[in-house]
């Protein structure tokens, strides 16, 4: 499942910033959340949680989502997701 979120600005030579954030699970049965942020067309940092239990990593999916919303970040796009804060 996969979400991305960009700041809207008035600015026009501002670049926008974006939030990807995806779940995976992985070979053995884990779940990882992967967390990318920067300015769009410029530099980004990665972050990578694992959990063992889908429940955590789904609650840690939801709470990540809604803290960038939160900030003032637009979802664009969801793949996988149902949610009230989606397309």
């Amino acid at each position: 499942m996969r979400i991305y979120m960009q700041t809207v600005s008035d600015a026009v030579a501002e670049a926008p910033r974006y939030v990807q954030i995806v779940l995976e699970q992985d070979l053995l049965g884990g779940w990882t959340l992967y967390r990318e942020t920067g300015v769009q067309g410029g530099k980004a940092a990665l972050k990578r949680d694992i959990f063992l239990d889908h429940d955590a990593a789904l609650a840690a999916f939801a709470k990540a989502r809604d803290a960038q919303i939160k900030r003032g970040f637009k979802v664009m796009f969801s793949q996988g997701l149902e949610s009230e804060h989606g397309r």
